[in-house]
């Protein structure tokens, strides 16, 4: 071949390695990196399919809304809980991913080289008696290759890591533990979800129950402040009374205002627990609110210790902690090990200079990294200190779940004194504005009186609500420290009416089903 050949199979290939470094580099320069913001329409179709997903599924509020049917509704569609169910099941198909780290490595590769110019070389006669294995000069006047300048390679090749399967062994039951995390905290937004909606739903109830009153005495009271100012204008009364009427008559207003302005927020708390449209005007049955069992303020409080501290959700999420900060202890002593790897792989190379294209390659190797004894101590204290901390974690909780757990008891029962009292109260000034009203009918009771008396009546009714809604709040809180909450299926296959029927029932009822109880 002569010169003028070489250079021009050479040129050749060089511009076919040009050619494909310029279309790797045009690639590359059409992706932008300049930041692009989201317009308008864009937005606007992305939030009309969010809203269409969120209500997608969701069963219209047709008829009186029980306490029951609301709080299987949070359970069944409130978006947050369904984030929650979301974030177990992404645990859970980690945990699926987790396993498939102990299984061999089979990898298949392909390639293709090129080279500008063939690999060839000059050679020299060897001989053993020479401590150099040389004899004279080298004879750089005939050279020679084995390789073909250009050639595609590929092969499949199995490898089965010792190291890799015992680590991924352990990470395997840490995922295993990050879900029952996931449980766990989902279990524990559910108890803030029953609380909200217990709490807001007795809010919305008291709305529906005071806004028509609310109204009649505003309606009530502002002719009352017209007639008064006529009456001054005129001089009809003394001026200093007028003024003090009209005072009374203005502080009764604000009252009455300020109860509106309350509980006017109440359903559209509501509508979003519910996942129910915010603007849409629901109705609330009165039914539910019946606390009169003793159970748990009977219950002897060593026993409801013992449950709270087997069935809280934050402390039995911490012991979960802590069984993952072990099993990092022994992944770091595993990973201090020796590593004993094996590999089988079939290759092939289309190099013409090569006697067998094809063949099949074994081996066992064993390696160490040296510097893991310098570093493994300090690897394994770390890790260590993990689970010291975790242990800490857990008993702080324990204190912490125990402390709340004495608090929420005494809160119930402050609670439902407080109740029982503003109940007293109301009927006490209910009955006032009814012989107020029967004695203004005849002219015997100043409109003023009426007035005042109507907006005390509003005011004992609002705060007996507001007491009831702290009674089923310590409920709640109580219920969420010992662990115990409504035994139900899975919300997505279970139907609306059915969730419903497994939320009614006494909460208490696990109580007198437990060990210490019989």
């Amino acid at each position: 071949m002569s010169h003028s050949q070489i250079l021009s199979i050479n040129g050749k290939r060089g511009f076919k390695l040009l050619s494909v470094a310029a279309a790797v580099a045009v690639l590359a320069a059409c992706g932008s990196l300049a930041p692009k913001a989201i317009e308008a329409p864009e937005l606007v179709q992305t939030n009309q399919a969010d809203t269409a997903a969120m209500r997608q599924g969701v069963e219209p509020v047709t008829g009186p809304l029980t306490l029951d049917e609301a709080m299987a509704r949070a359970l069944k569609y409130n978006l947050d809980r369904r984030a929650r169910l979301m974030e177990e099941s992404i645990a859970l198909q980690q945990l699926d991913v987790t396993r498939f780290d102990m299984l061999p490595k089979l990898v298949a590769q392909a390639g293709y080289s090129d080279r500008s110019r063939e690999r060839a070389t000059f050679s020299q006669r060897y001989n053993p008696v020479s401590p150099y294995g040389d004899v004279g000069t080298m004879d750089r006047t005939t050279s020679s290759y084995s390789s073909a300048a250009d050639h595609s390679t590929a092969d499949l090749g199995l490898t089965w890591n010792l190291l890799d399967v015992m680590v991924g062994q352990t990470s395997a039951k840490q995922a295993a533990d990050r879900v029952l995390i996931a449980a766990e905290k989902r279990r524990k937004a559910m108890h803030v979800l029953m609380q909200d909606v217990r709490t807001v739903y007795w809010r919305a109830v008291s709305a529906q129950k005071l806004r028509d009153q609310v109204q009649a005495t505003q309606k009530m009271a502002e002719a009352a402040l017209t007639d008064a100012r006529q009456a001054e204008a005129e001089r009809l009364r003394s001026p200093l009374d007028s003024l003090r009427y009209q005072r009374q008559l203005l502080e009764n207003l604000r009252l009455l205002e300020a109860i509106s302005q309350e509980l006017s927020t109440a359903q559209v708390e509501l509508a979003s627990l519910i996942n129910a449209p915010v603007g849409q005007s629901i109705t609330l049955a009165e039914a539910g609110g019946d606390f009169s069992h003793d159970t748990p303020l009977t219950t002897p409080m060593a026993q409801l210790e013992a449950v709270a501290l087997e069935n809280n959700a934050d402390l039995r999420e911490q012991h979960y902690n802590g069984r993952v900060a072990r099993a990092e202890v022994r992944k770091t002593m595993t990973r201090l090990f020796p590593n004993l790897s094996f590999n089988y792989s079939v290759k092939y190379d289309s190099d013409e200079y090569l006697v067998h294209n094809n063949w099949n390659e074994a081996g066992l190797q064993l390696s160490f990294n040296l510097f893991n004894l310098l570093t493994g101590p300090t690897q394994i204290k770390f890790a260590e200190a993990g689970v010291a901390l975790a242990d800490q974690r857990r008993m702080a909780m324990q204190m912490a779940v125990v402390t709340q757990l004495h608090l929420a008891r005494l809160q119930l029962q402050n609670a439902r004194a407080q109740f029982n009292r503003a109940d007293a109260i109301y009927s006490v000034d209910n009955k006032i504005a009814e012989n107020i009203r029967a004695r203004q009918s005849v002219q015997a009771q100043s409109q003023l009186d009426r007035v005042a008396n109507e907006t005390t009546a509003i005011l004992s009714l609002l705060r007996r609500y507001q007491a009831l809604s702290q009674v089923h709040l310590a409920e709640s809180r109580l219920i969420a420290n010992l662990g115990l909450e409504p035994k139900i299926g899975s919300t997505g296959d279970l139907t609306l009416a059915q969730l419903t029927e497994q939320v009614k029932g006494n909460p208490w009822a696990a109580l007198t089903a437990t060990p210490a109880a019989k």
